[in-house]
């Protein structure tokens, strides 16, 4: 299934019905009365969030949405029937802006969440509903009220508790299929991961949590460089963030690592004060010396907390994984994960 992380859509609320006009006309009954009855109201267009749904490429390809109109009312006090709502379907994450205004309307994060983005309008009332004292035999009935109509913008941001960060061919979709379920692909070139991959990972207890990877960040990625910059918000949600640097890339550790973060600074500096580990990668190519020295380079560029594995055979991933739980729980009221 191809990933789409954004839409843009119409979406128009139905009409409500016009109220009716007309008199009771009985045998029995010469001096009925209006008997008009009210129009019906509009159907609603209304969002909801789904765990069944994981991509916005429905809404990029079909792009109008209309709920149905109210029927007109009619005699003898008969009220129109109802508009059904049109009820679409958005992942987790979703974001819900007004085109026009680029207010936002609301944050999907919820299942079952419902957000109503097109008011349906209000019915007409009938010639029934004026009738008086004074005026006993009113002639006139009110239109419904028009739907609301409105472009919206959808922005999908992954709900995920670890973001993996790093250069292309770092081994993060190695590392992610390691730990967790996921089945990221995995080669031997550069920008392997062309979409957001998520990976449950099992921990002690019979609890998880959440981890997302992204594709590989290259210098002026939230410039529009190579293919990160337009999944970088799918990490602004996380709550830890694990940065991987190769201990044999082009780049030396510390190199990548600083050309790391002024990435995400540029994207979003809130990002810099979120917990994060530093781990050094592919350290079964490397002898004890040479990862002591890339060790003491990442300090000396900025990375407080370090450790070293290798995604490949598995060695330090557990750590890791350990690791990640104390930070997630030291950031919950009560000291569990959430999942």
């Amino acid at each position: 299934m191809r990933f789409v992380d954004e839409a843009r859509i119409n979406v128009k609320a139905g009409d409500g019905g016009r109220g009716c006009v007309a008199f009771l006309r009985q045998k029995f009954r010469p001096l009925g009365g209006p008997s008009g009855g009210d129009g019906g109201d509009g159907g609603s267009v209304i969002l909801e969030a789904t765990t069944r749904a994981s991509t916005l490429l429905d809404l990029k390809f079909n792009r109008h949405y209309r709920a149905d109109r109210g029927q007109h009312g009619g005699g003898s006090d008969r009220h129109g029937k109802n508009g059904e709502d049109m009820i679409i379907s958005v992942p987790l994450g979703t974001l819900v802006y007004d085109d026009k205004t680029g207010e936002l309307l609301g944050d999907m994060i919820d299942d079952e969440q419902h957000l109503i983005i097109a008011q349906g309008g209000i019915g007409g009332r009938g010639n029934a509903r004026f009738a008086t004292a004074t005026r006993q035999a009113p002639r006139h009935a009110q239109p419904g009220r028009p739907g609301d109509e409105r472009w919206v913008r959808l922005e999908l941001k992954l709900l995920a508790d670890v973001g993996l960060v790093g250069f292309p061919n770092a081994g993060k979709s190695t590392l992610i299929r390691k730990v967790s379920h996921s089945r990221a692909k995995v080669a031997d070139y550069p920008f392997t991961t062309l979409v957001p991959n998520l990976g449950v990972v099992p921990y002690a207890d019979d609890r998880s949590f959440v981890i997302a990877d992204v594709p590989g960040l290259i210098e002026g990625a939230s410039e529009g460089a190579g293919l990160g910059h337009q999944f970088l918000r799918h990490i602004e949600r996380t709550r830890v963030l694990v940065v991987l640097v190769e201990s044999l890339g082009e780049k030396t550790p510390g190199e990548a690592f600083t050309i790391l973060m002024n990435e995400l600074n540029k994207h979003e500096p809130a990002l810099l004060d979120r917990p994060r580990i530093v781990c050094l990668n592919k350290c079964d190519l490397i002898d004890e010396e040479t990862i002591e020295l890339c060790l003491d380079e990442l300090k000396q560029a900025g990375a407080t907390e370090t450790m070293t594995l290798s995604a490949l055979s598995g060695n330090g991933t557990e750590s890791l994984v350990h690791k990640i739980a104390q930070l997630l729980r030291s950031q919950s009221p009560d000291g569990q994960l959430d999942y």
